[in-house]
């Protein structure tokens, strides 16, 4: 099993209800290993591992997902890539929207939606 570690994050900027990071995904993280032998690609459980725990952080949730909804994989993101992990908070629904990207380019997006339990020791 793979310890869960975040990638290189380059720049966070937060305002109101969205948080930007800039992330840098080393081809050293060893989520690659063995996701493809022929070209490796970064799995889409990582992604939403992240997105989770970035997001739950920024807005101070703990991390207890109820369900998740419309989950997309539009492109791969491969080894040595830059992209940027836009995350929007929907408070009333306790829901969190995600999308990793570079420009237009879209790699992947979904929704999170959590249990609406609030992590008390951010909160205070």
């Amino acid at each position: 099993m793979i310890k869960s570690v975040l990638p290189n994050i380059i720049h966070q900027h937060a305002e109101g209800e969205q948080c930007h990071w800039r992330l840098f995904i080393s081809g050293e993280l060893a989520f690659f290993d063995g996701h493809f032998p022929e070209q490796a690609v970064l799995p889409g459980v990582t992604q939403l591992d992240w997105a989770v725990k970035l997001g739950c952080d920024a807005f101070g949730y703990n991390a207890n997902v109820a369900t998740l909804e419309v989950l997309k994989f539009q492109q791969l993101i491969l080894p040595n890539t830059y992209v940027d992990l836009v995350i929007e908070h929907q408070p009333q629904k306790s829901k969190l929207t995600f999308s990793y990207r570079d420009g237009d380019k879209r790699f992947a997006s979904g929704r999170i939606v959590l249990n609406g339990a609030m992590n008390t020791e951010r909160a205070s």
